[in-house]
């Protein structure tokens, strides 16, 4: 079996305060690592490491004092977290700074040996609320003898074309970690499942906790089945993802009938697109290999 044990984080900052958060967070990596010996990668929500504020609390130039470039002391905090307890790390994301001073929400992956595999820059930001300069490309990382893992953040998950690019690219699990504020989350729940059921992938979708969030973070099966659903507060979601389940339901289909990425391959470019300049679909390697 192709086996992932994820501990997936619904925790808060210590508001504004960008040191205390990091202590905070090393600690709950470190009790993880010793709770839950199994476990190979945690996630943490979006922005937890900028420390945000609940939602009417946050000053206009939040985003302006956390950020930092890619190699300054945040990445190299969980660089040496990831090499310390030897676990994979998507700690959420945080103001990236680049060299040119535009903003990104920038997620990173890292790996055991301390190596930072993966740089995602928030596609779909928030409009009109977030400031933060969209990304312009998806991104997967892998993790050796298990699978390939796929990168989102929060308002992402609300177009379809994320997941289905990530999918697209061999992604079996999308990790989206998520800070939403706001009583939307109900249609963000909604989201997540379609998005696990249309891709048959898994997709963790983790939100931060009150006072900053609202939480009820959850994790979906690539069949669209929710396997864990946290509360409002503070929660560690453990669980063991099959990847080969992946393969499963790919293969003989979500509930043993629905094959899209078949049919996909199959007829897709055949298919005229307006709204994507009137090309086909053109299907992963990995689905006509199938």
């Amino acid at each position: 079996m192709r086996i992932l044990n994820i501990a997936a984080i619904q925790t808060a900052a210590v508001p504004l305060d960008v040191d205390a958060t990091w202590l905070r967070f090393a600690d709950q990596v470190r009790a993880v690592r010793g709770l839950f010996p199994h476990v190979q990668l945690v996630l943490a929500p979006e922005l937890l490491l900028a420390a945000p504020a609940p939602m009417l609390e946050s000053p206009a130039s939040w985003m302006t004092d956390t950020a930092e470039p890619i190699d300054g002391p945040t990445v190299r905090r969980v660089c040496d977290l990831a090499r310390e307890t030897g676990l994979w790390l998507v700690p959420g994301s945080f103001f990236e700074r680049d060299d040119n001073g535009r903003i990104f929400n920038t997620a990173i992956a890292v790996s055991p040996t301390g190596e930072v595999v993966a740089k995602y820059r928030k596609v779909f930001t928030w409009q009109p609320y977030e400031d933060a300069e969209p990304g312009t490309c998806f991104e997967v990382f892998d993790i050796p003898d298990v699978g390939r893992v796929g990168l989102a953040i929060c308002y992402d998950g609300s177009f379809p074309e994320t997941v289905r690019q990530l999918a697209w690219m061999g992604a079996e699990v999308v990790l989206q970690p998520v800070l939403t504020t706001t009583r939307d989350r109900e249609m963000e729940r909604v989201c997540a499942r379609a998005n696990a059921f249309s891709n048959q992938v898994y997709v963790v979708n983790l939100n931060i906790a009150d006072p900053a969030g609202v939480g009820e973070s959850l994790i979906v099966d690539p069949e669209g089945m929710v396997r864990q659903q946290a509360g409002g507060g503070e929660e560690v979601l453990v669980d063991a993802l099959d990847l080969d389940a992946v393969t499963r339901v790919r293969t003989y289909g979500t509930a043993g009938l629905n094959r899209p990425w078949a049919q996909i391959a199959k007829d897709g470019a055949n298919l005229r697109l307006p709204a994507y300049g009137g090309g086909g679909m053109v299907a992963p390697e990995w689905a006509t290999r199938a």
